[in-house]
């Protein structure tokens, strides 16, 4: 059995570390930003920053630690595991947060950083690190979603450069973002061998974006066309025809992240369910929440909360060991949008009517933001590939069945 990474370094070069660490952290994080970070900034637009964010945004972007693993050749922290775990819990312990992330981050960096060619990671690398630059995916389109290798979005040769064509859907953030990743296609004789991995700029002349309204109010989701737009051909990821594999590989770091490989501490953000209950519902003469079918619910999802949050540690090990994130994740998109779907359900439950406002002076802002998080929540098992999408992908390839004619 292979010993995990993290424990083969030694104790006192991870004590030493702990305190360089903790020292930096109590120079460097404003303590009114404690416990403030939302947990979905991602798909909210550019808001205003005070000047404690501002600072702090900096601070972790100048150290690296914004992308603590990323190598500091092209401006991460070149953390070990080991010592990730280590900044993790000395941010957790005083309520930091890392102000660096988005799409840029949790998908597109980690492949770029696999297929790019050296000059595209020393262009694109260090401003994701540092938060300067914020990214949107251009993947599904209105006849390509389930069968995303039906992309038609076309990229013509026009000698030093791509002429692009085309449309995209769900867009998310595609309405802030400064650049796109997008699977387009070069060669329309071959299915999955005529797609390409291309770079656009989301200023070039012939972008046009339209956000899409959802239920929760927002609009994180847009439609974007692109008509006759100028690509340089050094935007072309990869070679011609490996759209494919660079795309799925993708997938594979999103559905890391929205699991909550990609920051865990996430679906316990807010409350306890049982501290929420007893404000709520009240406590019996033995301090426990009167309702026993809820209290066991409560009970039964934080077992399975908590189980899942060790066993994405556990995967997190093995994806260092074998080279990233491998089909998996799928497995873990699915449980991760579950326990998402089921804790919002929840807290809905326990709060009753409060849980249910939409405006107005009767509820608390919290109140208010649980019930967009509760709408919001139920893309989380369509975005980033569906269940029955991810069902698919366990069958054939971890499963290892095939269709049936």
């Amino acid at each position: 059995m292979a010993t995990a990474p993290e424990l083969d370094a030694p104790a006192t070069a991870l004590d030493e570390f702990r305190q360089t660490a903790r020292a930096w952290l109590a120079a460097n994080f404003p303590p009114a930003l404690k416990g403030k970070d939302n947990a979905l900034s991602a798909l909210e637009g550019p808001t205003e920053l005070s000047a404690d964010e501002i600072a702090w945004k900096a601070a972790m972007g100048e150290k690296g630690w914004g992308v603590p693993g990323w190598p500091k050749a092209y401006g991460g922290g070149g953390l070990d595991k080991a010592e990730i775990r280590v900044l993790q819990e000395e941010m957790a312990r005083i309520g930091a947060w890392n102000p660096i992330g988005g799409m840029g981050v949790m998908m597109f960096g980690p492949t770029l950083l696999e297929y790019g060619s050296e000059a595209q990671k020393h262009e694109h690398i260090p401003a994701i690190a540092k938060g300067e630059v914020r990214w949107c995916q251009g993947y599904s389109e209105p006849n390509a979603g389930s069968d995303l290798a039906n992309v038609q979005t076309f990229a013509e040769d026009a000698g030093d450069h791509y002429i692009v064509n085309g449309q995209k859907t769900w867009t998310s953030g595609g309405q802030w973002a400064d650049k796109c990743f997008a699977l387009v296609r070069t060669d329309k004789s071959q299915k999955h061998g005529g797609i390409s991995f291309l770079l656009l700029d989301m200023t070039s002349p012939g972008v046009e974006v339209k956000p899409i309204r959802m239920i929760s109010g927002q609009s994180p989701f847009c439609e974007t066309f692109f008509t006759n737009v100028k690509v340089p051909k050094e935007n072309l990821v990869g070679r011609e025809g490996q759209g494919w594999e660079i795309g799925t590989r993708l997938l594979q770091h999103e559905r890391n992240s929205l699991s909550g490989g990609g920051g865990a501490s996430r679906l316990f953000a807010g409350k306890a369910m049982g501290a929420l209950a007893k404000d709520y519902r009240g406590a019996d003469e033995q301090g426990r929440v009167p309702d026993s079918d809820l209290r066991m619910r409560i009970v039964r999802h934080e077992m399975d909360s908590r189980a899942f949050a060790l066993t994405l540690r556990r995967a997190a090990l093995e994806a260092k060991s074998n080279q990233g994130p491998s089909a998996a994740t799928s497995i873990m998109k699915n449980v991760g949008a579950r326990i998402t779907q089921e804790r919002a359900e929840l807290s809905i439950e326990i709060m009753g009517m409060a849980g249910l406002g939409w405006e107005g002076e009767g509820f608390s802002e919290d109140e208010l933001t649980q019930t967009r998080t509760w709408l919001w929540g139920k893309a989380v098992s369509i975005y980033g590939g569906s269940t029955e999408i991810q069902n698919n992908v366990i069958s054939k390839r971890i499963l290892g069945m095939l269709d049936h004619q």
